[in-house]
């Protein structure tokens, strides 16, 4: 019974606690380090505690706000000292006594021991890779390689990540995923994002791969989160980068930063630019149909990037945030494929398509934010609301057999599609150890699909498909000296309903239950280990359920499955975080157990058995499991060494031909990233990756591999940067595989990947200030959709 109303107080909001004390008569030493120049914490810096002859007598880490306690101090003499890489050490003579045993230090500032462009651009240097409570954090601008003209460049350079030839996105070899940009959804496409941001507005990138009760719960991989740079100096601050990639195409990128803070006003805005054209070949041998089918793709297209906004200051307590996200888009891909035939009495195949795509999203959120007496009691009401308007025209041209069946001929696609969502989160520290958050969400969305043929063998077509989500999850987390845990549960309604020519095709409604739970124990200031679960849903996205053909080739055809419910996933996680003076070394493993689970299939088609038909179904559950292995060490000061190694196992279910195939698959990544400081103002990169062969459902992928190398220059008193990479040094990174069902066949592809990069950025403006973060939207563990 007392379990029963502990569960019922959770999920309503109405459990409080009472705080926990431990009297002592050993010593406490407490206080928060933060960077001298940015007036932001440093998390993970090392505290030692010595003997005046230097004898080591205990230590620690900082928090995520650069908070720190030292205890269990016997009465004495001590030397403290903070210490992180980059940055002057800081020491302390500190007496224990009976008289002065609570001996709170304060704030720590450290100085840079090499200056360090502003905020809007990089931050002081922290390690590459930060591991969190409940998410790790790449701070992207210190790596050199990952320079570049789009996002979708540097997500390989990521442990975790990878991205294919297309620009999908795939976490822990697995491509439902999530990504926000800012804490905020988007309705853009994730490969068509990715090329849209240029890398250079990009602060950081986290990577949640168990989400707890408090986020929403789509996306089976987790969900990856990219932060934007943004500053709130005093006066007036900016930055400018610019870039170009020179390979087989040149391709252009731009940025500008810009933020004015005066009295209560904050405004800040970010601009960025990139395009140019790229090439992807390849050939694919098909042994059972006798014939070669030779692939190009090409592609010439810009994107812009727009972000202004305010912060009012209404007062200590009252913050009000505004800003805009305008999205512009433009691309023209061609393709062609040519299937040459090895017998004469076929006749050959011959299809190109041109297209023409203009995307267009408009996003605009609003935050309101009132703080309470009590440190960290608060609420935030946002609402965010986006539109996106996406058309493509595209022409397709057939010659050789089937020609006079198909002809040639135009498609025009017009999506249309609306998100609003409505947030409301509320937390409340219930006392030293205790913490209670609470929060309801309202997510509509609607969209429509209009298209328009003229190819006699089609007919024209009016696709909706709506879905409203309503939410409320609640939260309660205690921390105690070595043990800490939280517990979640989120409930939400989902309603969808599809209607194709005026015809309601499919609909659905239901209530769902997502529970959360994390556990962590430190063994010591230097050690942790966590175990965590959520419970995850994939729902089926538009394409996967739009029953309007997607694409045509001479031998496939893609179309979605309307009748596609969604799937779910039981995620068990366990990481171990090991910090010592040098760096640091992070383990983990999952399991996944996936209901209903979501199946690409290809089946012959039944209207004509020498086609193929490209479609999706749901297939009984299935399993996952997988080691993350990353390290971070500082052998000297001039040498630093990043590696990491990911192995994941799954089971590939589906109708492939007309034969239905079982398959476990398992791969692996090597990744190394190494960085030599030459002189203060010359750092020098290497980063290499390794990624085994695999087998898939339809394709086996083989291995590969490629290395890239960078270097920067600071110059003008360290307010100019210049940067070079050179990627893809030996021209290794192209994709290739075999298959055997339904067809033996065997193909490769290759993209512009050999290319050199060339970067310059300049930082202006002269406040040094740090006004007040602009809360939501600055705090990463605090935007929107629960998200905190």
């Amino acid at each position: 019974m007392k379990q029963f109303i502990l569960l019922f107080m959770l999920a309503f909001g109405s459990f409080s606690a009472a705080a926990f004390t431990d009297p002592t008569e050993l010593g406490t030493i407490t206080g928060q380090v933060m960077d001298m120049e940015f007036k932001e914490p440093i998390p993970y810096a090392t505290i030692t505690v010595t003997t005046p002859e230097g004898e080591m007598v205990t230590g620690a880490v900082t928090s995520g706000d650069g908070s720190f306690a030292v205890e269990k101090l016997q009465d004495g003499s001590y030397i403290f000292k903070v210490q992180f890489m980059g940055y002057k050490h800081f020491s302390k003579e500190i007496e224990v006594s009976g008289g002065n045993r609570e001996i709170k230090i304060g704030t720590i500032f450290l100085e840079a021991e090499v200056a360090q462009l502003d905020s809007v651009d990089v931050v002081a240097e922290r390690s590459t890779i930060e591991q969190r409570i409940d998410r790790k954090v790449i701070n992207v601008g210190k790596d050199l390689t990952t320079a570049g003209a789009s996002a979708s460049e540097i997500m390989n350079n990521i442990p975790s990540l990878s991205v294919d030839q297309d620009g999908n996105i795939s976490m822990r070899g697995n491509d439902n995923v999530r990504i926000l940009v800012d804490g905020k959804p988007t309705n853009i496409p994730a490969a068509q994002l990715l090329k849209q941001i240029p890398s250079t507005s990009i602060k950081s990138i986290e990577l949640i791969t168990n989400p707890s009760a408090k986020y929403n719960p789509e996306g089976m991989s987790g969900i990856i989160n990219i932060i934007l740079h943004k500053n709130s100096n005093l006066g007036f601050n900016g930055n400018l980068n610019s870039g170009v990639t020179v390979g087989e195409n040149v391709r252009y990128n731009a940025s500008l930063n810009m933020n004015y803070r005066t009295g209560k006003v904050n405004f800040f805005t970010n601009l960025g630019t990139n395009g140019g054209k790229r090439e992807n070949h390849g050939i694919i041998n098909n042994f059972t149909q006798n014939y070669t089918e030779v692939i190009g793709f090409y592609s010439d297209s810009e994107s812009y990037l727009f972000k202004i906004g305010l912060d009012y200051y209404i007062d200590d307590k009252n913050t009000f945030s505004f800003y805009t996200n305008q999205n512009l888009y433009t691309g023209e891909p061609r393709g062609e494929a040519n299937i040459l035939f090895n017998s004469t009495a076929m006749e050959n195949i011959y299809q190109d398509f041109f297209l023409e795509n203009d995307n267009s999203t408009q996003t605009y959120n609003a935050v309101f934010k009132r703080d309470f007496e009590k440190d960290g009691h608060n609420i935030i009401f946002e609402v965010d609301h986006s539109i996106t308007d996406d058309a493509e025209v595209a022409r397709f041209e057939y010659s050789g057999a089937g020609a006079n069946e198909y002809n040639s001929y135009r498609d025009k696609v017009e999506d249309d599609i609306s998100n609003t969502n409505f947030n409301i989160d509320y937390e409340n520290p219930l006392s030293e150890v205790s913490k209670l958050e609470l929060g309801a969400e309202a997510r509509l969305r609607s969209s429509t699909n209009d298209y328009r043929t003229t190819n006699t063998n089609l007919e024209d077509a009016l696709y909706d498909y709506d879905n409203n989500i309503y939410s409320f999850y609640s939260t309660f987390g205690q921390s105690f000296k070595k043990w800490s845990y939280q517990l979640g549960t989120r409930f939400e309604h989902y309603a969808v309903e599809a209607i194709l020519d005026g015809d309601l095709i499919y609909e659905n409604d239901y209530f769902t239950l997502y529970p959360s739970a994390f556990v962590s124990y430190k063994f010591n200031d230097m050690k942790t280990l966590q175990l965590s679960y959520g419970r995850r849903v994939d729902r089926p996205g538009l394409n996967q359920v739009n029953p309007v053909r997607e694409f045509s080739t001479p031998r496939i055809t893609g179309v979605g499955n309307p009748e596609l419910d969604p799937q779910f996933t039981n995620s068990l996680e366990m990481n171990y975080t090991h910090n010592f003076q040098k760096g640091s070394f992070t383990g983990g493993v999952f399991y996944r157990l996936i209901e209903d689970e979501i199946s690409q299939v290809l089946i012959i088609d039944p209207e004509d058995p020498s086609r193929m038909l490209l479609t999706y179904e749901n297939w009984n559950d299935n399993t996952a499991y997988g080691v993350e292995l990353s390290g971070r060490y500082k052998p000297f000061r001039w040498w630093s060494i990043n590696p990491s190694f990911e192995y994941y196992n799954s089971t590939e279910k589906g109708v492939v031909g007309d034969v239905y195939q079982e398959v476990e698959s398992s791969a692996y990544s090597l990744r190394l990233n190494q960085s030599f400081e030459v002189t203060k103002k010359l750092t020098l990169q290497m980063f290499g990756l390794y990624r085994s062969s695999t087998e898939l459902l339809q394709i086996n992928p083989e291995e590969f591999y490629f290395i890239n190398a960078g270097a920067r220059y600071n110059f003008l008193n360290d307010k100019a940067t210049l940067s070079l990479n050179i990627n893809d040094i030996f021209d290794t990174q192209e994709f290739t595989f075999y298959s055997d069902v339904p067809y033996s066949q065997r193909g490769n592809f290759q993209g512009d990947s050999q290319n050199v990069y060339l970067g310059f950025s300049y930082r202006f403006g002269g406040g040094k200030n740090k006004a007040l973060d602009r809360k939501q939207r600055d705090d990463n563990t605090n935007s929107g959709g629960g998200i905190f």
